[in-house]
């Protein structure tokens, strides 16, 4: 009985973090949805690149991850409260499958790790173009101004750097004038030309990108490793109650 209300005890408390992050990240999602002036309201606009556009699917990605976390805590929590075979196997069940698509996960990032290379470098060339073609366009406010946006943002400049707008409607009409974003205002004098983007060597956002994936590797593994702990305790407390509460049946 002892170790019975032992367990019941470690699921809600598991599963009660569970529903409170859920909670929390359906409420982010929904909100990065509805505000229309943010980086992702850029993105879901007609004139934004297909390549950048993905990103606007973060909310859904928030909403849904969160959703689900609010039902695992729910399950958990209402099986072991109300001993509830159908609940705890159904839980197991749903962390059993996500548990198996993030090793999943892990193992196709070690598997296409050595191609990344060539991801970067391709994604530089696509995006470079459209940059070449779009940016500073009069019907292309909306890719534009994701650009400034995420430019200012992360401090980088184009895909690759400075060249990516060689030719482009912006560089064409100000007589060889790239964005302020691509010179460092500490050593430029005057307009961002190309002289002074040159000298300036700013990064592109692309690797910038990559960079700040790097960075926090450590910090999203152990995160992962974590989530991963957490998932096959939860599994283990939730059959060996469901097996207890079959045994007084």
């Amino acid at each position: 009985m002892c170790c019975s209300g032992f367990l019941k005890m470690m699921m809600f408390i598991f599963n009660g973090a569970i529903f409170l992050a859920g909670a929390g990240i359906l409420g982010v999602g929904v909100w990065v949805k509805v505000d229309s002036g943010s980086l992702t309201g850029l993105l879901e606009s007609a004139d934004a690149p297909s390549e950048l556009s993905v990103l606007a699917n973060v909310s859904y990605l928030l909403i849904g991850v969160g959703a689900v976390l609010l039902v695992i805590g729910f399950l958990g929590c209402c099986g072991a409260v109300k001993e509830s075979r159908c609940m705890l196997l159904t839980f197991f069940s749903i962390v059993l499958i996500i548990f198996i698509v993030e090793v999943a996960g892990v193992v196709l990032l070690f598997v296409f790790n050595d191609l990344s290379d060539q991801i970067v470098v391709a994604l530089e060339q696509e995006v470079g173009k459209s940059l070449g073609e779009q940016f500073g366009r009069s019907d292309s406010e909306g890719f534009t101004s994701v650009w400034n946006t995420t430019m200012k943002e992360f401090q980088c400049c184009g895909a690759k750097n400075y060249t990516d707008f060689d030719g482009s409607p912006f560089n064409t009409e100000n007589v060889n004038v790239y964005p302020q974003t691509c010179c460092n205002e500490t050593i430029t004098v005057g307009v961002c030309n190309e002289y002074e983007a040159e000298r300036s060597h700013i990064a592109g956002c692309v690797g910038k990108l990559v960079q700040l994936i790097e960075e926090n590797a450590v910090i999203i593994a152990a995160v992962v490793l974590a989530i991963a702990a957490l998932e096959i305790a939860a599994m283990v407390v939730s059959m060996v109650l469901y097996k207890q509460i079959g045994n007084k049946a």
